[in-house]
């Protein structure tokens, strides 16, 4: 038997232990359920004497910045907690029940009064600043501390430093508070900062029989491969349609590609529907492709899946030369529909004919248009040079163009014209400006009140439900993360996985 080698009965041992342990790894997480965990800990206990005939006062420092607390009396004490994600999984605000509402957690200490609270948080997490800050603000009540609802990535954390009224036993500190489909559960460790330990005795012991298989199946092959980083899937990806939404996704590609190595994102957009037509059509190529589109797909494509990312804001911009920057929906639909001809009867004193500048009709901005602002189709294309009507017999002079940039440089450069565009694209433009609907203006930190009616939620489809492993799945996962959705926010856009931008996302 030749098979029988020192390298060979090494290699299937090795691969039989690994199953072994891979089977108790299985059967040990049947038993734990729970897989989100928020931890707690007291870091620091400590009593405070105020020196008679001397004024002092208890400092900490926040990002810089040092913040007072109030002089404490004769048996004061400081407590400093460090809440921490020490799972996997992410925590969201939606994750938190309902025991301390509206607040998230309440956290006591035995009948002793909470005089003053202060909250630190490490450079750089200004998600978990913003949750603090976000009403409802951290607080205090009585005996308890009110602590938000505030999302944590894996590893994240914040710490309070709380000024009590008197001493208080470690055991006497409770935190109040739920976690759907996780638990909050005391941390302990011995010095400070010591992160907490993320194995139990009998899964580490089986982390140390895994390990000891790896490194001697490592001493028998020679060529080794890196995984990829946990959430990351190597591979192409092409991300195709909607082309105001492409500055967002290109740079959400690169950062994508940066954080995750092996992989490459492709942005190739050539409008919504397009898109949505180069996917329906890609056969068993489109599992590597997403098609992004302003608004839900045309009719028909019953294969394609849609997941809901982000709400884009549209607005309308008119060339400097016209003295002006709102229209209502009224004067908005009679300008497309020829009753109004020329600027005069808007803005009186001027005299310029209005001219139109539009998209092609693949453009998801001119459908949005469409859809959310004239309620029909806008009138057939009249003219090649966007300033002389090829129609006699059409109401208005309108042309049609193949990109934003052409439509804004047109804009600018054409007296009496109007156009459209997504919002972002107009920033710093020079030669026109934008241009309210009922006095109504494209802000982001307003679409839930404003009513403002040109944005529409950014839908992305794929061929079915790709792939839990995929990097379709991963790429879709990760615009729905705290870091893409940071660079959703930075390009003007407002993510669907968010309190604030879900309830508007739902409004289709």
């Amino acid at each position: 038997m030749e098979w029988i080698t020192a390298e060979n009965v090494i290699a299937v041992g090795t691969a039989l232990v690994g199953v072994l342990v891979t089977l108790a790894v299985v059967w040990i997480d049947r038993f734990s359920p729970q897989r989100k965990r928020l931890g707690y800990r007291v870091q620091l206990n400590t009593p405070l004497h105020r020196e008679e005939n001397r004024d002092s006062e208890v400092m900490t420092v926040r990002e810089g910045q040092v913040v007072g607390m109030a002089a404490p009396a004769n048996g004061s004490t400081l407590v400093l907690l460090r809440i921490e994600n020490d799972r996997e999984l992410d925590i969201s605000p939606e994750d938190y029940g309902a025991s301390a509402e509206p607040h998230g957690l309440r956290i006591t200490f035995g009948e002793r009064t909470v005089q003053g609270v202060v909250a630190t948080i490490p450079a750089g997490w200004d998600s978990v600043r913003d949750d603090l800050e976000r009403a409802p603000k951290l607080g205090r009540d009585g005996n308890a501390v009110l602590v938000p609802k505030v999302a944590l990535e894996r590893g994240q954390y914040f710490k309070l430093l709380v000024q009590l009224s008197g001493g208080v036993a470690d055991r006497d500190v409770k935190i109040d508070g739920s976690l759907q489909g996780g638990t909050i559960r005391r941390n302990r460790s011995t010095t400070p900062d010591e992160k907490p330990a993320r194995f139990s005795p009998t899964a580490r012991n089986v982390t140390v029989v895994l390990t000891a298989c790896v490194m001697a199946l490592a001493a028998i092959i020679v060529r080794e491969q890196t995984p990829p980083p946990i959430g990351c899937t190597r591979g192409a990806l092409t991300l195709t349609g909607s082309t105001a939404f492409a500055p967002a996704l290109r740079a959400a590609a690169r950062q994508y590609e940066k954080d995750c190595e092996g992989s490459t994102v492709t942005v190739d957009v050539h409008g919504s529907t397009a898109g949505i037509r180069e996917l329906a059509q890609a056969g068993a190529e489109g599992d590597a492709v997403i098609a992004f589109s302003d608004g839900r797909k045309p009719g028909g494509f019953p294969e394609l899946r849609e997941n809901m990312v982000a709400v884009s804001l549209f607005t309308l911009v008119v060339n400097d030369g016209i003295p002006l920057d709102d229209l209502t929906l009224d004067q908005i639909r009679r300008v497309y529909r020829g009753e109004i001809r020329n600027w005069g009867e808007l803005v009186p004193g001027v005299d310029r004919p209005v001219l139109l500048v539009s998209r092609d009709a693949g453009s998801g901005t001119r459908q949005v248009f469409q859809r959310r602002v004239l309620g029909r189709n806008e009138p057939a294309n009249s003219s090649q040079d966007c300033e002389t009507s090829d129609d006699p017999e059409s109401k208005v002079v309108r042309c049609e163009l193949d990109s934003t940039e052409q439509v804004l440089g047109t804009v600018a450069e054409l007296p009496g014209a109007l156009g459209y565009a997504e919002l972002r694209a107009t920033e710093g433009r020079e030669g026109l400006h934008r241009v309210a609907v009922d006095g109504r203006r494209p802000l982001v930190e307003e679409l839930g009140e404003s009513g403002y009616p040109y944005r529409e939620t950014e839908y992305a489809y794929t061929r079915g439900l790709p792939p839990a492993d995929s990097l379709t799945s991963s790429f879709l996962a990760y615009l729905r993360s705290g870091r893409g959705q940071d660079v959703i926010s930075a390009h003007g856009h407002l993510p669907c996985a968010t309190p604030e931008g879900l309830p508007v996302c739902g409004e289709g």
